[in-house]
Order: C-alpha cells, then structure tokens, then sequence
C-alpha cells in the first residue's frame, strides 16, 4: 500500500516558491528600473510610460522597443547613454562581463 500524501505540505511548499518566485520577479523589475535609468523619473512618470507601454499594439514599435532592449543587455545602449549624474556602480540584472554604466559615474 501507498503511503499517504500529504497535501497540506505540498500546497505550503508550492505558496513558498511562489512567493519566493514574485519577490525575485519584484526584485528584477527594480534592479532593472535602476540600470536604466529609469530610477530618475517620478513614479506618476514611470507609471504613466509603463501604461502606455503595455497599451501599444503596433508591432514594428514593439520589435523596436526589443531590439533596443536586446541592445541594453548586451551592453551597447549603456554605454551611449547620456550621464545622469547618480551612483551608477547597481549590478546588472544579466552578468554581461564588463560593467559600462560605471564610466558615467565621472561626468558629474
């Protein structure tokens, strides 16, 4: 005969990793908000352009928007960016090898 499940257990270690799962997701959106730059908009601003983001249905500004993104990963967008004048030595939210962002530190 089978030994009996225990479903309480496994429904409370499923609720942890879920909930592990959306702080390392929260986590991820913010590191990222900081690595972009975006940490120096208002939070009204930031709401506002994720609104319109998420609205948009045109598929050649979204495949744009990717690529851009794509670029941003690879390191190449971070490089061109103007200097914002803050501490940028935040971790990337992807290991890409070399840190760029910190070369805007100096142009205070």
């Amino acid at each position: 005969m089978r030994k009996p499940r225990n479903f309480d257990a496994d429904l409370k270690a499923l609720d942890d990793k879920a909930r592990k799962l959306k702080t390392r997701k929260v986590r991820q959106l913010g590191e990222l908000v900081i690595a972009t730059g975006a940490d120096a908009l208002s939070a009204d601003e930031l709401a506002g352009a994720l609104i319109v983001l998420a609205e948009t249905k045109e598929a050649g500004k979204r495949e744009a928007w990717a690529k851009r993104g794509v670029a941003f990963f690879q390191g190449r967008s971070r490089r061109v960016a103007p200097a914002t004048g803050r501490d940028a030595d935040v971790a990337p939210t992807q290991p890409s090898g070399a840190h760029p962002a910190s070369s805007r530190k100096s142009a205070t």
